[in-house]
This record gives C-alpha cells, structure tokens and sequence, in this order.
C-alpha cells in the first residue's frame, strides 16, 4: 500500500525575501536588434515583468490558489524507484461521477485545471460529473525529484495507474495535454485493466500514416508546415532539454529573471495570444496567472528536474509509436504546436471514439479556455463511455 498524505503548500518570508532580492540584482542584456520576438522575448517585457513581479504581484498567490483545493502526497513505489507524487483530489458531491485523472506537461502545472475543476466536479447535470485527480509530473512543482534516471512517460504511466488504483477507483479516464498526453497516450498502449479511455488535446502524427495514407490534404499541409516553423523556429529548447538538462539547469536555478523569460516564450509561441494582429501572451493568460506558473518552477527549484523529463522520453516523439490500443479521444486546438487531422490520429489511435475541434485556443488548452476545454472534456469523456 502506497502512503497517501495530506499536503498544503507554504510559502516563507525568507524565500520571498531572497526572491525580491535576486529580481532586484538581475542583470540584464542589451536590448534586441529587432522589433518583435523572433530573437526571444523582448528585454523592455521581461524588465516590466521582473518589475511587477518583484512590487506588485501577490507572492503567496499561489498558495492561496492551490490551498483552496485538497492536496494530497503520495509516495508511491513503480519498477522498483520511489515517486513522490503531490496532486490534488476533488471529489465530486454527485458519487456516481466519473474519475479522471488530468495530467500537464512543460512549461505548465497542476495549475493549468484550476478554473475547471468547478464546472467538471459540481455540473448542473449529475451526468457529466467527474472526481478528479491531478497530480505533478515527477520533478515538476512539489512532487518529488526523481534520484534515478529512468523516469520517463512508461513509468509515470504506471505510477498514475497505481495511484488511481490507490484511491480507490478501479476504473477511470485519462486526459492530457504536452507531455501529459504523451504519459495519456502511453496508458493507452499499455491499457490496463479499468482504464476505461483517453481523451488528449495534443497528438503526435506517425510518419508511417503519410506514405500509407497518400497524399496530404491542404489542411493537412498546412499542418505539416505548422510543424517544420516549430522545428526550425521553435525547437531549440527541446534539443537543450533533451541532451544537456543539468547544464541549462545552472542557470534557471540561479536567476528568477532567467526562470521567467524561458517559460514565458512559450506562452507567446504556443498560446492563442493574437488579437488584431498583434501577438502577445496577456492576451491570452493573464499576467498574474502566468507569474503563478513560473513561480511554481522557481518556489519547487524545479527547472533541472523537470527538463530532465526530455532526456527521459523525448526519442518517442521520433520513433514509430505503438498503436494505442484503449479507447481515445481527441481534441484539436487551432494553436497548438503540433495538430492533427483525423485519418491521421486514427492511424495511430485505431479505437479512437471522438475528434473535436475547438475554434479558439492553443497549447495550454484548460488555461486559455477553460469553457471549451470542459465542453471537449464532456463530450470526449461522453463517447468514450458509450
């Protein structure tokens, strides 16, 4: 039996003294030779940022969000290796509700499903209720740091299937996004008995469907162009993540500035931030909440654990993945990174009960519409019970 325990996060004087204190000491560079964002995110933003954060920004927030729900840590043993799991658990007032476990991925967190825990635990409709669990990646947040190489999406699906079981709950759903629908989309390779579907909202396109489905349609090419910006433009965080964690580690560790310019790149790359064509990330996550998410990197010192994740597992994204045998869903979001049609998603996801297609919304789907995002949820979750 796994050791379950409760958990509040707390949030010292002396850790934000220090933070004030190293935001006031940060040195910056000069400014870009550019006026947009394509040499990353812009100095005279980040020094707004640094300054709000350090005077305005309410520095136990996050605290506060995370204390309004019940946590709860697990020590868990898989494969042999301790996991340390911090999640939260939300069960729903109607028993007849349906487990789902919701699982984020980089540079997100447990955060990102605050705003629909209501709507999907406490629904007018008893129907579409869910008990919810949702946990921190292994080296993300206030779970535990993995001591031991080996952690990668196989054993975190092991370890969500052990935890589900943990809590009672002999059959369940699984839903994710980023590396959260990889770890998703692996439970469903492995497809455990009660594991009753999956629903994700990113899915990684085969090579192998291209030459055996023929050509691709025009909306499949512009998907396929979607994906060649991201390698060429994009990606470079992820070949440093995936070969040299430790070394970029150093440096986030030691600078809340550098901490908060790397993550919040993605939220203007990756999020449905344009708005009269003019992209920006507040358009998108607002600035309070995109400070939570990075100080749940800084308050846990947690960018070399969690980058570690893509020394880990990054390889699957590139080898010919098995088929994912359980029941599956998915959702498209016009500004993800990688999107999907779906002859190409029932290549690899050949049980695969429901495509969706949202109208509005990027990579960080629960966070940036969190309305849509339960509305997918709902009717993912719907076909897949059927």
């Amino acid at each position: 039996m796994a050791q379950v325990r409760q958990f509040t996060v707390e949030i010292t004087d002396a850790q934000i003294d220090e933070l004030r204190q190293r935001l006031a000491q940060t040195r910056f560079p000069e400014k870009e030779p550019v006026a947009d964002w394509s040499q990353g995110i812009p100095r005279d933003y980040l020094r707004e940022l640094v300054d709000y954060w350090r005077n305005d920004y309410d520095m136990r927030r996050v605290a506060t969000r995370l204390n309004a729900h019940p946590q709860f840590f697990a020590e868990l043993k898989v494969d042999g290796v301790e996991l340390g799991i911090h999640f939260l658990h939300i069960r729903s007032k109607h028993p007849d509700a349906r487990p789902l476990i919701m699982t984020h991925g980089w540079p997100g967190s447990v955060l990102e499903f605050l705003e629909v825990i209501a709507p999907l635990t406490d629904p007018e409709d008893p129907s579409e209720a869910f008990h919810l669990v949702i946990p921190a990646l292994p080296g993300y947040g206030f779970s535990a740091k993995p001591t031991v190489s080996g952690t990668g999406a196989e054993r975190i699906a092991r370890a969500w299937h052990q935890l589900m079981g943990e809590l009672g709950y002999a059959e369940y759903y699984a839903q994710g996004g980023d590396w959260g629908s990889l770890v998703t989309a692996v439970l469903g390779i492995q497809n455990p008995p009660g594991l009753r579907g999956i629903h994700v909202n990113m899915a990684l396109s085969s090579p192998a469907a291209f030459a055996e489905l023929g050509e691709p349609t025009p909306a499949e090419q512009e998907m396929l162009g979607r994906l060649r910006h991201y390698a060429e433009q994009e990606a470079g965080y992820s070949t440093q993540q995936s070969t040299r964690p430790q070394t970029l580690g150093y440096a986030l560790a030691d600078s809340p500035a550098g901490q908060l310019a790397w993550i919040v790149e993605k939220f203007h790359a990756w999020t449905d931030c344009a708005r009269d064509g003019v992209k920006h990330p507040e358009n998108a996550v607002p600035r309070d909440v995109l400070l939570d998410n990075v100080m749940m990197y800084w308050l846990t010192n947690s960018a070399t654990s969690s980058a570690r994740l893509y020394w880990e597992s990054f390889g699957q994204f590139l080898k010919e993945p098995v088929a994912v045998t359980a029941p599956s869903a998915y959702t498209r979001f016009p500004e993800e990174i990688g999107q999907a049609s779906e002859r190409w998603v029932r290549f690899r996801f050949p049980e695969l009960r429901y495509y969706g297609e949202s109208p509005r919304g990027g990579h960080f789907a629960a966070l940036e519409q969190p309305e849509i995002f339960v509305r997918e949820v709902r009717a993912a979750i719907g076909a897949l019970a059927k």
